[in-house]
């Protein structure tokens, strides 16, 4: 009972935090980025995978004893030299309890080049983020709904500066073993900064998400469906590849109407052979694809694929994304059930 209203209590403080922020962008942008290749593959925006160590940094209230004593380390050699990885594990404490979550995240930028107002160089720095994790979930009594919350510090330097916040995820998911499908709604990144960079209060990258997946009865496939950025209806970004230019130099935007719109929030993923030693990925984000393409060229921009290998104890992911025609990346997952028991 304690451990509940704590629960109701970290949703409550969490929940009115978020009209509490003040200033400038948002911050944390790391938040949303996805580390596990099999998420990546399947267009980085899956929910609803309940037997993967991974899931529930995106989504908390996945955390079963499907993930007890699974350990995950991920990596993705990101654009530009950017490298993002993620460690995550989970632990049955006892049967009345239940299990818990804890990951670790980080991404880090590299050596940069510094520079004035006036352009010129002042010498090199660097910069880092990092997030830490725990999360818990409970089955609603007598019902088939899950509630889960993660609770994260979030540290950032940039150089001299730095900033330090704390989230959390809230998530309800339905799921009941005699159906094919499965249906969860995710807040994430519910919260503040506690230390600003240069004293400018900054809002975090607050998302709201719907996701379901469906289960084929008679063909090994599972299909991936999530409808992203949920608290913003107009994601709208006119692609300046799409501007025309008429013989007087008048330049005409891009202008995305309400189908176009409303696609940005949709991401699809298939899965084939879920529940085999070898899996088959891919994936769709349509924001990434209309946001990224080039006129008059192909870049298969919006697309991920990938697979998954099952050897004993361990399974390797591996996903591929496409960007732009000139930028891709890679992610690696390691996958380690350390129950010798099983």
């Amino acid at each position: 009972m304690k451990f509940k209203k704590l629960l109701f209590f970290n949703f409550l403080s969490c929940y009115l935090s978020i009209y509490a922020q003040v200033g400038g962008e948002e911050v944390y942008q790391f938040l949303n980025l996805s580390t596990s290749a099999r998420q990546v593959a399947l267009g980085g925006e899956v929910l609803t995978i309940l037997d993967d160590v991974n899931q529930p940094i995106w989504n908390p209230s996945v955390i079963s004893t499907d993930i007890d004593n699974k350990l995950s380390v991920n990596y993705t050699s990101y654009l530009a030299g950017i490298n993002i990885g993620s460690l995550s594990y989970g632990k049955t404490i006892s049967r009345r309890f239940g299990t818990i979550h804890g990951s670790i995240k980080y991404l880090d930028y590299g050596t940069l080049i510094g520079a004035d107002a006036q352009g010129n160089e002042t010498g090199n720095f660097n910069a880092n983020d990092i997030a830490v994790s725990i999360g818990y979930a409970i089955n609603i009594p007598w019902t088939n709904l899950y509630f889960g919350s993660n609770i994260r510090i979030i540290n950032s330097n940039i150089s001299n500066f730095s900033s330090t916040g704390i989230s959390s995820d809230l998530a309800l998911l339905y799921n009941d073993p005699s159906q094919v499908f499965i249906i969860t709604l995710v807040a994430r990144n519910i919260g503040t900064q506690i230390q600003t960079y240069g004293g400018e209060q900054e809002r975090l990258p607050f998302r709201l998400a719907l996701g379901g997946s469906y289960q084929l009865d008679h063909v090994p496939l599972k299909w991936y469906v999530t409808l992203d950025n949920l608290q913003q209806w107009d994601l709208s970004v006119p692609n300046p590849s799409d501007q025309t230019t008429d013989l007087e130099g008048n330049v005409t935007q891009d202008e995305v109407g309400f189908i176009g719109n409303a696609l940005r929030h949709v991401v699809i993923g298939a899965e084939l052979f879920p529940e085999s030693a070898i899996n088959l990925r891919i994936g769709y984000n349509f924001r990434r694809a209309a946001e990224l393409k080039l006129q008059n060229a192909r870049t298969f921009s919006g697309i991920s694929f990938g697979f998954g290998l099952k050897m004993n104890k361990i399974k390797i992911n591996y996903a591929y994304s496409r960007f732009h025609s000139a930028v891709n990346a890679s992610t690696f997952s390691l996958l380690i059930d350390l129950d010798r028991r099983r």
